[in-house]
């Protein structure tokens, strides 16, 4: 018998049949313009995505105006906080994949318990960093530093963002049902305040102002935490007023084996590869504080300016992810192959923007924290070195964004384990041996380099023998 699917337009993929309890109509992510739709998935969450980068980098901003162990405390600490956000957005990418898949095959049932067990996932997340962050802060701080001042504003820091992490946990999850729908723009809704607060909290709490007391690194966590509760709540809001696709009712909470499994085969993956980041970052550190505290501070301060350049992309694949699945779910691939495209274009212009003011305008960039003559002379090399590796890096987070929404979890991981662990740490260990600092720098484009060739073979060989087999 014909495929049905191949008598669709393949832009827009019109079908008038309808299964389970949904409505004949389909949901936009199988019938609206393959480039239309990306940009209207995308946009709200690169928009939120954006402002969750400036505020990222405001906070940044205020603790250095504290002095420059505040701002090598909050450093040090990112691998802590990176890897609590990885276990929560990779459980978010499972999430995502598998209820916009249920949303394609028109199960509404599936739909609703994926949901509710999306919840019960992030109390347990919630719980467990608590935990880690109550207990092993200071073992950590200790590991990576003796200097005592950096010690207690990092223990302070991450304490206060972990043992607080529901708001997180929660806003995430929250914006991923909205988004695994199409309701993006509850989703640049829901981020975008929580940043606002943030933004608005950061001095305040920092420095003592409207008659708060000043807590220092203390309070840049304390305005984190309470933008990301915000965010949470209005999150729920909104999946309660305006998400009627998900049914969020209690007696889907219930954990079900098979439904976190189907989450995990997808989200674990992409936890362990963004958790290798952490590591990553952690190693990294430890070499760069052998030459000293302040290379480690200008890698924190790169960490963050890069986030500005990387954060739309992720918003573009936030908004990628669910449409690649829904449609593989809906057996479409051309849509698949089309919106791939325009997310390859669209992110490579996005790197080049990023390469060009890192490469031009580097010792502005550094200003913004208040540098000093050394974080300059070091900061100056080390950004236009490393932002060559953005264009290639844009490209390979795409198809891995592709890997992820078509279920090849695994293949990521192992893309992001090469790229990291097998390649850029012990380069940047070997560079750092033969040419010292501003040699350590060439390791990042020169791993990313290598990530683009496999990811390129890779994505290939995928839209030949998987989407192509659909029709």
């Amino acid at each position: 018998m014909e495929n049905k699917n191949n008598l669709m337009d393949p832009e827009t993929g019109l079908n008038n049949e309808s299964s389970g309890s949904f409505a004949v109509k389909e949901n936009i992510m199988g019938t609206e313009s393959c480039n239309k739709l990306l940009l209207s998935m995308s946009l709200p969450i690169m928009a939120s995505m954006l402002v969750q980068a400036l505020y990222n980098i405001v906070d940044s901003v205020f603790v250095s105006r504290i002095n420059e162990n505040a701002l090598t405390a909050v450093s040090l600490a990112l691998p802590i906080q990176n890897l609590m956000i990885a276990v929560i957005c990779g459980t978010g990418v499972g999430i995502n994949a598998r209820l916009s898949r249920k949303l394609g095959e028109k199960n509404s049932e599936a739909v609703n318990k994926t949901a509710g067990n999306a919840i019960s996932l992030a109390i347990l997340i919630m719980l467990v960093f608590m935990g880690v962050g109550f207990l092993f802060s200071g073992t950590f701080m200790r590991a990576m530093t003796n200097d005592a001042q950096i010690i207690e504003y990092g223990i302070d820091y991450i304490q206060v963002v972990t043992i607080f992490c529901g708001g997180l946990a929660f806003q995430i999850v929250f914006e991923r049902l909205v988004q695994s729908t199409g309701k993006t723009i509850y989703s640049m809704i829901s981020q975008g305040a929580g940043a606002v607060i943030n933004i608005i909290l950061d001095p305040i709490f920092i420095f003592g102002l409207c008659g708060v007391p000043a807590m220092g690194v203390k309070g840049a966590a304390i305005a984190t935490v309470i933008g990301q509760w915000i965010g949470a709540l209005i999150g729920l809001y909104c999946n309660f007023r305006y998400n009627h696709e998900i049914s969020l009712k209690p007696r889907y909470f219930k954990l079900e084996a098979a439904i976190v499994k189907d989450i995990f085969a997808v989200g674990f993956p992409s936890i362990i590869m963004q958790s290798i980041g952490s590591f990553l970052t952690f190693g990294l550190n430890k070499i760069l504080l052998t030459f000293s505290s302040t290379a480690a501070a200008v890698f924190g301060v790169y960490f963050k300016l890069q986030s500005f350049v990387f954060m739309p992309i992720f918003g573009l694949n936030n908004g990628l992810v669910p449409i690649i699945a829904y449609n593989y779910g809906a057996k479409k691939p051309d849509r698949i192959k089309k919106t791939f495209r325009y997310a390859v274009m669209y992110s490579l212009m996005i790197m080049t923007a990023g390469f060009l003011v890192f490469l031009f305008k580097p010792e502005l960039l550094l200003m913004i924290f208040d540098a000093s003559e050394e974080m300059i002379r070091i900061g100056s090399v080390a950004l236009p070195v490393i932002s060559m590796s953005f264009v290639f890096a844009g490209y390979a987070i795409v198809c891995s964004s592709m890997f992820q929404a078509l279920s090849h979890g695994v293949l990521s991981l192992g893309i992001s384990v090469i790229r990291q662990l097998v390649i850029l740490l012990p380069a940047a260990y070997i560079f750092s041996k033969l040419g010292g600092l501003n040699a350590l720098w060439w390791a990042f484009p020169f791993a990313e380099a290598v990530s683009f060739v496999i990811s390129f073979i890779q994505v290939k060989r995928i839209i030949r023998h998987q989407v192509d087999s659909l029709r």
